[in-house]
């Protein structure tokens, strides 16, 4: 790796490899999710995320360099995770819970790497590549808003959930006069004992 230019190109070749991993991953997590809200997030998302492909192969086409490189290995990672939401056993606002944190994981990994790889365009003079970048980039930070949003109103319903099972299963306290404490006169009294006994 000898230029920045290398490792620009690099780095676009991991961002292409993290969003084509992408592509079969968000059907997985649209069928997972119960909030049909989510379901049309995740399937909207997956649409972009196609299209963040084809800029990338726009941008590669226009620096007459192979899109194909290594796997990813960020983005693995975070599938894998994602995977254990999708096959994890939860009650169902639990489990969109569960998928809307794993999806801003990769929201977030997401916008690091474009957020990268668009300074490396600016600085090399790609101004084509550096606004198909900017593009996608703030696709992807509205992504993570969205889903943000839509954490707000599922999380308390999560909550909630967990919450009434805790009710469900609370067992009633039981109140005895041992434990509720001496009364006011009868703690009156000792001490009128103790302070003659001190005489």
């Amino acid at each position: 790796m000898d230029s920045l230019r290398e490792l620009f190109i690099e780095q676009l070749r991991d961002v292409y490899s993290a969003e084509t991993q992408l592509v079969k991953a968000l059907p997985k997590m649209a069928k997972a999710a119960s909030s049909s809200e989510l379901q049309t997030a995740f399937e909207n998302h997956l649409e972009q995320t196609k299209e963040h492909v084809d800029r990338l192969e726009t941008i590669f086409s226009s620096l007459e360099e192979e899109a194909e490189g290594e796997t990813c290995k960020g983005m693995a990672g975070l599938i894998a995770e994602g995977k254990e939401a999708i096959d994890g056993d939860a009650e169902d606002e639990v489990k969109d819970a569960w998928l809307i944190a794993a999806a801003q994981r990769v929201e977030h990994y997401e916008i690091a790497a474009y957020g990268t790889v668009k300074s490396m365009a600016s600085l090399l003079d790609e101004e084509e590549a550096a606004n198909l970048l900017e593009e996608t980039l703030n696709e992807e930070k509205e992504a993570d808003q969205l889903l943000t949003e839509i954490s707000e109103e599922i999380n308390p319903r999560a909550e909630g959930e967990r919450g009434d099972a805790d009710r469900n299963t609370m067992k009633p306290m039981r109140r005895t006069p041992s434990t509720s404490g001496r009364s006011q006169s009868s703690r009156q009294s000792t001490a009128r004992s103790a302070s003659k006994r001190k005489r």
